[in-house]
């Protein structure tokens, strides 16, 4: 008897390994580019509980150096499954070593320490620039196979270190945040967590580091260098499957300069109104699946990064071979975005098969002048959306932080100078070959805004079998290569069309639907070869074209 449920229990394990590997290879289907299969992570069988390392459940005793001891063992071993059991398990930063595989069962909950001084000031790379933080709840740096696994919950208590506005909280929520200590900006419409978190926002010129003071004074404004709450840096072979991460400091999920990637099965969490409190951040990465997540953030949801300006730059490490399956985004200002830290370049990425429930912008790409970097070969495909605010699918050249839905005392960010057109350099960035297909969205606000540089205009970009239910169409301004096939754009304000110095543009299989006669602006000095719909040229009433535009712009 005993032996029949050995042989079961053998047969059982072979099924599950078969189904993983049938459904990972299944991910590499349909894929628009070459695409190496990832390398995956494997353990040995070494397993041991953090209760036998003296971890203590109840989440009123720190387990660091339980977490420590029991990593720095089963290393030494050779690696394997670090568990920990269902309970409340408080601790500090806990750093992971090569070969393990910290395994959080159902009903476990690691909740991290909201006592500033169990994380000290590192150096590391955050919104793509090399500066200095507090270190993160989870890190591994330079380490081979490693993985969090299993259906518990790990909570980065995001929200002893975030600033709060008042104009993004109910004013009984503003209340009891107010009641329940820190500090407030000059104005009042801000909340700091104390008043170091205060001077370090005062001390910057932006919203990365404290550049207004002495590197030897960060400590004085610790609480502001919030971290990423799992920071994987120069990593290979990387599994996280299962668990819920939420309420980070800043980032949740930050892989940085790693390869052979997994992220799947996630539930990624964060209030709406948590700065900074991105899903995924995949920087200068490669070799990645992502799939099968659920995302509800307070920021962009799934972000490719490659670093910032000349630091990006000079790293030189595209995002590259990417696949992103099968994910369901809630709240985000962006369901998939590329940018705006984007200076080593990102090319090579398949999207498909997502749906963006109210996301701020559906499909997201952003960068300024100053960035460079190219971005090109993206293929997007089969993602449906609803109740989208702004844009369906937003590009944005001239970025400078701001959120989609503007907030108390934000201003629109837009081309301050069309006309200038600026020396092309090494920093001038660059967006091409970007493909998408069978895109649907009904009840959102703006289907398609397509914003290059005037020395740089975005180029080859396709759209194709694709429908939108919006309050307003589209809108191309500084492209070359655009095409809309099979595309319906059913809209019930302002134009159908909006073209301003820009050339090779089809749009001539494009169905307006609007209940007012559906009109095309043709503006600008550069445009040239518009192709567009018979019943639109046919009628004067419905296209407009600028004095300064050629006549021949129009085909």
């Amino acid at each position: 008897m005993k032996k029949s449920f050995k042989i079961a229990g053998f047969l059982a394990v072979m099924m599950l390994s078969g189904q993983i590997q049938a459904q990972n290879m299944d991910i590499y289907k349909n894929i628009e580019f070459k695409m190496p299969q990832v390398a995956e992570t494997s353990f040995a069988a070494n397993t041991v509980t953090i209760t036998q390392y003296g971890g203590t459940a109840g989440g009123k005793v720190k387990n660091t150096e339980a977490f420590k001891k029991a990593i720095e063992d089963l290393s030494k071993k050779g690696g394997g499954k670090l568990v920990v059991p269902r309970g409340m398990w408080l601790t500090g930063p806990i750093e992971l070593k090569s070969n393990i595989n910290l395994h959080v069962e159902e009903g476990a909950f690691i909740v991290f320490s909201r006592d500033k001084d169990d994380y000290p000031l590192v150096d590391v790379s955050f919104e793509g620039l090399n500066t200095v933080r507090c270190q993160s709840p989870i890190s591994a740096k330079n380490a081979s196979n490693i993985a969090i696994t299993g259906k518990g919950v790990i909570d980065g208590s995001g929200d002893a270190w975030r600033a709060v506005k008042k104009g993004k909280l109910a004013e009984s929520e503003w209340k009891q945040i107010v009641a329940s200590g820190g500090i407030l900006s000059s104005d009042g419409k801000t909340w700091y967590p104390s008043e170091s978190y205060k001077k370090g926002f005062e001390s910057s010129s932006n919203f990365n580091v404290p550049d207004k003071i002495s590197k030897d004074e960060l400590k004085t404004v610790k609480d502001f260098l919030r971290p990423v709450m799992v920071s994987l840096a120069g990593c290979d072979k990387v599994l996280l499957d299962g668990p819920t991460f939420q309420n980070s400091p800043a980032w949740n999920l930050h892989p940085l300069m790693c390869t052979n990637v997994i992220l799947r099965n996630l539930t990624v969490r964060n209030p709406w109104f948590s700065q900074n409190g991105d899903g995924v951040d995949l920087e200068s990465c490669k070799n990645v699946l992502i799939y099968d997540n659920t995302f509800d953030v307070g920021d962009d949801a799934i972000c490719i990064k490659s670093g910032k300006d000349e630091d990006g730059r000079k790293r030189g490490m595209p995002t590259e071979n990417v696949i992103i399956k099968n994910n369901v985004v809630y709240h985000g200002h962006g369901g998939f975005v590329i940018g705006s830290e984007m200076s080593g370049g990102a090319r090579n990425i398949q999207v498909s098969d997502c749906t963006f429930i109210g996301t701020d912008i559906g499909l997201r790409f952003k960068t300024t002048r100053g960035r460079g970097g190219i971005v090109e070969n993206i293929y997007i495909k089969n993602i449906d959306m609803i109740n989208i605010p702004t844009q369906v699918i937003g590009f944005n050249m001239f970025y400078e932080g701001s959120s989609p839905v503007l907030e108390d005392g934000q201003k629109q960010e837009g081309n301050k100078a069309p006309e200038k057109v600026y020396p092309v350099t090494e920093e001038t960035p660059i967006f091409r070959n970007i493909y998408f297909k069978n895109i649907n969205a009904v009840n959102s606000f703006e289907a398609v805004t397509l914003n290059g540089l005037a020395e740089m205009n975005l180029k080859n970009i396709v759209i194709e079998d694709s429908q939108f239910d919006t309050k307003k169409a589209l809108t191309i301004v500084d492209a070359d290569g655009i095409t809309l096939k099979n595309v319906t754009l059913k809209y019930s304000e302002g134009t159908g069309a909006v073209i301003y110095n820009s050339k090779n543009i089809n749009l001539s299989t494009v169905k307006f639907e609007s209940q007012n006669k559906p009109l095309i602006k043709i503006l600008g000095s550069k445009t040239g070869a518009v192709l567009l719909p018979k019943e639109i040229t046919a009628d004067k009433n419905a296209l407009t074209i600028s004095k300064d535009t050629p006549k021949n712009a129009v085909k």
